[in-house]
């Protein structure tokens, strides 16, 4: 643990630096989407599981909300904001995502049964309540937004063309990805606006750090596991096309 203040851009450089070698993007089941090499079936499987950490999100938020200090006037609204977004404010961002989930072949019925979500997903979901509920407010907006949702846009911006090119979804069937490339890349810089404002001592730095690299391994892990628990037995990706990706 440092024992001395960053400025705000070496805080930054140490948040990037956090994150960086461990995103989601590397990960078989990334790469197998990327090549255009999954299933249908197999985005399927995606989709049933990814609903079950994302959808939960502005419970997580909400929770963090409740316990972020009036003085964090800024960081407050854009909880409230960014819940508003995911619920209400247009589409609920859970049905654009069932919708795609019908459009590989399951049902709202599948995507919504928590009995279809794998161990590791449980893992996430489980790991994004206990942030929300136990950390620090800005050590969990690091863990929660820079960790986790400021990956968003470049994990999507290599998927969803595979998805109107290679599968040939519509663009209303990927709604949900074209959505969160440009929500989430506006979420992730607030997300670190109101890191870089409010770590103000070197523990808060350090732990924010900490929880940014915990919140990178958790998403890997969970792609990961998607690959074993649903690709691996149809199709094989090689050690040297992950450390290409």
């Amino acid at each position: 643990m440092t024992s001395t203040l960053m400025n705000r851009d070496e805080f930054r450089a140490a948040l990037e630096n956090a994150i960086k070698g461990k995103s989601a993007n590397k990960a078989p089941f990334s790469v197998a989407w990327a090549t255009g090499r999954l299933s249908r079936e197999h985005l399927a499987r995606w989709a049933e599981n990814h609903y079950h950490y994302v959808g939960p999100f502005a419970d997580y938020l909400g929770y963090l909300y409740a316990r972020t200090p009036d003085h964090m006037t800024e960081a407050k609204d854009f909880l409230l904001a960014n819940m508003y977004e995911e619920e209400i404010g247009g589409d609920r961002h859970t049905d654009l995502l069932i919708r795609f989930a019908e459009a590989c072949g399951t049902t709202r019925e599948r995507v919504v049964d928590p009995n279809n979500m794998s161990p590791t997903t449980r893992g996430l979901q489980s790991w994004c309540y206990a942030i929300a509920m136990r950390e620090d407010p800005v050590v969990a907006v690091a863990g929660l937004v820079v960790g986790l949702e400021s990956q968003v846009p470049s994990i999507y911006r290599k998927q969803t063309p595979t998805l109107r090119d290679k599968y040939g979804f519509t663009d209303e069937e990927v709604e949900f990805f074209d959505l969160h490339i440009v929500s989430d890349e506006i979420h992730g810089e607030r997300g670190y606006q109101i890191v870089l404002e409010h770590a103000n001592t070197p523990e808060l730095q350090a732990k924010c750090l900490r929880i940014c690299e915990i919140g990178a391994q958790m998403r890997l892990l969970y792609t990961t596991a998607l690959y074993h628990d649903y690709v691996a037995k149809d199709l094989q990706i090689s050690q040297e096309e992950l450390l290409a990706a």
